[in-house]
């Protein structure tokens, strides 16, 4: 996003995930407008299918700029989208053409995980038509399971109530600066046996790098996050613990999340994370960062 990512540098970074043991890769016709499936695609095409878990998403379908109905996107999102336009579809045939042609630009016969990507103001289409087109394709083997991907838990809860769901995808709101997944949708994963994947465990830099010019959800931070994000870090500091390394680790506390999705943009940034995650971190951080107030007590903890 907003940066342009070299092809050997994309490349690189799948292969070094898989020769570190990493097997679960996530893409979207979203991202770089097709770019990001045709690399992952390229980068994978020459590895054991069944060595890996692949996971795609639908409800975008990607056509020719100038397309009616294409949807807005902030000026200069992906850089390297060439000409071409995202144009929402949550219907049956919108979702299988949409997974149809992310094989094609993957170059592989299945995806393990189909996501419905963002349906945020079009659920109701997504619940009645995208739903039943997915259990078709799960049905038919195109896909192993399916879920949905969004940033807000009150719908993924709607979601796990209503539909055959396998997993969802949440992102962004189960971090040590926004917990509002903890309310209701993880419990009701754990009850239902719906995996959860955590992504935006940094919420898009700011507990990476906490601070002026922060940014929160892709924009600037407003000022009452950036102090209490540096008052996370001055805590982390003080167990010599970069603030970013408690932020990955922070969700696998809980036992409804089976997973944390990272975006990396090169070799250094996979390593960085890596070697968070593997780092212990002492009990009694996460209890200083409750005791001051920073997260709510009782909240499971690594």
């Amino acid at each position: 996003m907003f940066a342009p990512v070299a092809h050997e540098q994309a490349t690189d970074v799948v292969a070094s995930a898989l020769e570190r043991g990493l097997r679960y890769l996530d893409t979207a016709p979203l991202y770089g407008l097709g770019l990001s499936e045709r690399r992952v695609g390229g980068a994978l095409a020459a590895v054991e299918r069944s060595s890996f878990t692949l996971s795609t998403k639908v409800g975008r379908l990607l056509r020719d700029e100038g397309t009616s109905g294409a949807e807005p996107e902030e000026p200069g999102m992906w850089p390297e989208s060439q000409g071409v336009v995202s144009v929402l579809d949550y219907s049956a045939d919108g979702v299988r053409r949409s997974l149809e042609e992310s094989l094609a630009r993957l170059g592989v016969d299945h995806v393990d995980i189909a996501y419905v990507h963002d349906p945020d103001d079009h659920l109701d289409e997504a619940i009645g038509a995208a739903v039943p087109a997915l259990e078709r394709l799960r049905d038919e083997g195109l896909i192993r399971a399916f879920g949905f991907g969004m940033n807000h838990p009150e719908p993924l809860a709607r979601v796990v109530r209503e539909t055959s769901v396998d997993c969802v995808l949440v992102a962004g709101r189960y971090t040590l600066l926004d917990q509002t997944a903890h309310a209701e949708l993880l419990p009701l994963c754990l009850e239902r046996g719906v995996g959860v994947v955590v992504g935006g465990v940094l919420n898009s830099g700011i507990l990476a790098r906490p601070g002026p010019g922060a940014t929160y959800d892709y924009a600037p931070a407003p000022a009452p996050l950036v102090q209490r994000a540096e008052r996370l870090a001055e805590v982390c500091a003080r167990y010599d613990v970069p603030l970013a390394t408690a932020a990955l680790q922070f969700p696998l506390g809980h036992p409804a999340i089976g997973c944390i999705l990272g975006g990396v943009r090169s070799v250094d940034e996979l390593d960085q994370a890596l070697t968070a995650f593997d780092r212990d971190l002492p009990a009694d951080l996460w209890l200083e960062i409750v005791g001051e107030g920073l997260l709510p007590a009782g909240l499971p903890t690594p």
